[in-house]
């Protein structure tokens, strides 16, 4: 028997995939793939570093791994690895030290640290790399929808974010690596896949230009791969390829655009490269090509500097944009980010503000929700609820339907009733077809 590995993620969906590649690999090589519990022979953190707290939390589940099995292989690999690698080189529960872009190498990692029982550190300067690190899944943990990763890094640095020193620039995937993946999950009977990436409509700016591809020809591509009847897109800043995608007649109506501010000023201290006006516009756009589109979005409260007129704005912006789901963030300092070095909000003005920002986000969420009530729907089913006999299944507007059924409907689309909203979720009953 192989040696035992737990894995555990921290962070977001591309990092959650990248987990899952690795765990392939491990599988593969012979080691057995085991709860994060005492007992493992390898344990393999893959750390998140968007915020402070992101740091300590990576730090902190190093260090329980290192308790709970003093003798195992304590891993730390994705971005806070890469970040603030000098101080894990310092950090005596961590043994191995696995970059951005080095992940495909876990295997022979471990196969080194095996035979020289002292630190590894495998870090590249990820900033001066403009290859892409082919992962790739056959299954996921989930049973009818996949992530499917197909670019990383980042070239906006806003004045808040770390992630570029973390990720690098941007690199995309060739769409004929993403489709020969999508195609074995396909055949596999996943039917729906979800675009992710760390900056997903960067996608393809940086091939050469006589092999410039773009995200409408990534989608277009996806969509003729046979048995794949779903795409949704991670994240998305619309630009004018949305009748493309419209003509393909799968991709969901589910778009989510990060505004994280409504004020011009607020925006322009994050170095985000739009206006408030632009970015209204951007979703009036999408309506034009789906009449009831599922918008969802992130804001930022307590930036540096905002004003409780800049905060209004803010306000204004969400409530005029009308999202199905929006999430809310405070403002948290991360060093070596610009936005650090500005004037700070008090904590308790912040936490007023976003207080305020999420009475409305969720006010204006059950509003929205609740337009598909008495509407029937195809869902796909996706597993049996905790409730003997209720089945659960996602609209193509993302949202979360209960039902009563059978186990036989796993995997299928069904119509069903959406009979009563229950804020972000429906109750619904089968319709016999």
């Amino acid at each position: 028997m192989g040696k035992k590995v737990a894995l555990h993620n921290l962070g977001c969906k591309v990092n959650a995939y990248e987990v899952e590649a690795m765990q392939q690999l491990l599988e593969e090589a012979g080691y057995e793939i085991v709860p994060f519990e005492p007992g493992a022979d390898v344990y393999l953190i893959n750390t998140c570093t968007v915020t402070n707290i992101a740091d300590r939390k990576s730090r902190q589940m190093l260090h329980k791994a290192k308790k709970m099995n003093p003798d195992a292989i304590v891993v730390a690999t994705g971005c806070y690895a890469q970040a603030d690698t000098e101080k894990l080189k310092e950090d005596t529960a961590v043994d191995l030290i696995l970059g951005n872009n080095q992940k495909t190498q876990i295997v022979e990692a471990l196969e080194e640290y095996e035979k020289e029982h002292a630190k590894q550190v495998q870090v590249i300067e990820i900033n001066h790399t403009k290859e892409y690190e082919e992962l790739s899944i056959s299954s996921t943990a989930e049973h009818v929808r996949a992530y499917i990763k197909v670019q990383d890094g980042c070239n906006q640095f806003c004045t808040y974010c770390i992630i570029p020193f973390a990720r690098g620039r941007v690199r995309s995937r060739k769409i004929e690596e993403v489709l020969s993946e999508v195609e074995t999950l396909a055949a596999k009977g996943y039917k729906e896949v979800v675009l992710t990436g760390i900056h997903l409509s960067s996608y393809g700016v940086d091939f050469p230009k006589e092999e410039r591809e773009s995200l409408l020809s990534l989608i277009q591509a996806v969509s003729r791969v046979e048995g794949i009847s779903r795409i949704r897109l991670g994240s998305l800043e619309p630009e004018e390829f949305l009748e493309g995608i419209v003509k393909t007649g799968k991709v969901c109506p589910h778009f989510h655009l990060s505004l994280q501010s409504g004020c011009n000023k607020t925006l322009k201290n994050m170095n985000r490269r739009y206006s408030a006006q632009e970015y209204a516009e951007k979703c009036e756009l999408i309506r034009k090509f789906y009449p009831a589109p599922a918008l969802t979005t992130d804001v930022i409260v307590g930036f540096p500097q905002e004003t409780e007129e800049d905060f209004e704005e803010t306000l204004d912006v969400v409530s005029k944009c009308g999202y199905d789901t929006a999430f809310t963030f405070l403002y948290s300092r991360r060093s070596g980010t610009p936005a650090a070095e500005m004037e700070q909000i008090p904590q308790d003005v912040a936490k007023e503000r976003f207080n305020r920002l999420l009475a409305l986000v969720q006010q204006e969420g059950r509003i929205r929700s609740s337009r598909f009530e008495g509407s029937v729907q195809e869902v796909l089913v996706e597993e049996e609820s905790k409730e003997k006999g209720i089945f659960t299944g996602r609209t193509e507007y993302n949202l979360l339907v209960h039902f009563p059924g059978s186990a036989d409907l796993l995997g299928k689309y069904v119509k069903v009733s959406l009979d009563e909203c229950h804020g972000f979720y429906y109750m619904g009953s089968l319709v016999e077809e």
